[in-house]
């Protein structure tokens, strides 16, 4: 088989750069003949001997590669790079040290990276699935892709342990598990004042692992860490729903990937914190309710953009309607139907503030019955109409 030509028709069919090496000595290479230099990259980062192939290999969480090796050969193909995110400067500057190119190539490879189609895990595991079938005429399952046989398994836990050992003994260990939890237990109370205060500890000297070899992937990969704990550990047990938490954990990690400041993002992780801390002191839960009430709640603050009736949320519950409104009215002190009303006017606050949107349209978006009564039990709530209000809180 000519393999050169496959991996050309390849790259032509899919604009996925991919290479060839013999003995790990690149033999093709797209991304070579596209800036006419030749592919010095370290292929034996690579090396088949280590790992299972078809596998998954890179020089960094955001630049993936796939490696099979022709089977009675001396010949790997190595697809990639590839990538699941938006092309960044950073993402350029790595692989112009992959390359070993000089800056006046810069422009020209920021251009061909761009041209690269941005494709999930699952599609580049197709490709390496499908290229495997043709070398080496052997059908697999992708899910087989991520099993990992008990040579690599043996390989990875030694590594664990001999930098476990290393870290022992030059004592770098982290120290931040009861700072965090501490952080967390804050956040979930919903007390600002009180988490500002936390945060303004001098003299903390906390250590962190090493999450990325750039200092600029490592601070993204903390943010995103925290952004995670920060919505599960504590603004979801704090009362946020379930759904706001999620989307807003997705809008911070997504913010944090366009910034190329280490400052930058450290200021945003700050802010988020406060973010999600705030608004699990707006919607706190009351601790010690049963578990069929904090169902009924989350229910009920997830869809306020329904037309949500009682008997809604008692199927959703699994209880009858007179169960539910009886317990809610016990336990929590207000009927089921007021605290619907309530958790869409609070929604409606929520939108005059931080959205554009009319008056017209965020009472239909709540569903309430006419934008005059919305406007009536709003005034009623709160004693200001919805746009004395908007006002008073959008600057």
């Amino acid at each position: 088989m000519d393999y050169v030509t496959l991996c050309k028709n390849f790259f032509y069919a899919t604009n996925i750069p991919v290479s060839l090496t013999q003995n790990q000595t690149t033999v093709y290479s797209a991304l070579g003949d596209l800036l006419s230099i030749r592919d010095n990259s370290h292929w034996e980062m690579f090396n088949p001997d280590l790992v299972k192939t078809p596998c998954f290999c890179g020089y960094s969480p955001d630049i993936e590669y796939g490696l099979i090796h022709i089977n009675g050969t001396a010949f790997d193909i190595i697809i990639g790079p590839a990538y699941t995110i938006d092309l960044t400067d950073d993402l350029v500057r790595q692989m112009m040290r992959e390359l070993s190119l000089p800056s006046s190539y810069r422009e020209p490879l920021t251009e061909i990276l761009g041209a690269i189609p941005r494709i999930s895990h699952m599609q580049f595991a197709s490709y390496l699935v499908f290229f495997h079938q043709i070398v080496n005429g052997e059908v697999i399952d992708i899910k087989d892709l991520v099993i990992e046989d008990s040579s690599y398994t043996d390989i990875r836990r030694k590594n664990h342990t001999e930098n476990l050992v290393q870290d022992k003994e030059e004592e770098n260990l982290h120290n931040s598990y009861y700072y965090e939890l501490e952080m967390y237990q804050k956040i979930k109370e919903g007390n600002v004042e009180k988490l500002n205060e936390f945060f303004s500890v001098p003299n903390l000297h906390l250590k962190e692992g090493k999450m990325a070899r750039s200092p600029l992937r490592h601070t993204k990969n903390v943010f995103i860490a925290a952004a995670v704990k920060a919505s599960f550990l504590g603004a979801i047990p704090g009362g946020v729903d379930i759904e706001t938490a999620y989307q807003l954990t997705d809008y911070y990690i997504q913010e944090c990937e366009r910034l190329q400041s280490i400052d930058q993002i450290n200021h945003l992780q700050y802010m988020m914190l406060m973010d999600f801390c705030q608004r699990a002191g707006n919607t706190s839960i009351p601790e010690g309710i049963s578990p069929d009430l904090f169902r009924a709640i989350t229910y009920v603050r997830s869809h306020t953009n329904e037309p949500i009736s009682i008997e809604d949320v008692a199927a959703f519950v699994g209880r009858s309607t007179s169960y539910l409104m009886k317990h809610f009215k016990d336990e929590l002190g207000i009927r089921l139907g007021a605290y619907i009303t309530r958790c869409k006017l609070e929604e409606a606050k929520s939108l005059l503030t931080y959205s554009e949107m009319s008056l017209s349209e965020i009472s239909a978006y709540l569903c309430f019955s006419s934008q005059s009564y919305f406007q009536n039990l709003f005034k009623k709530q709160y004693g200001v109409t919805p746009m004395q209000y908007r006002k008073q809180h959008q600057s």
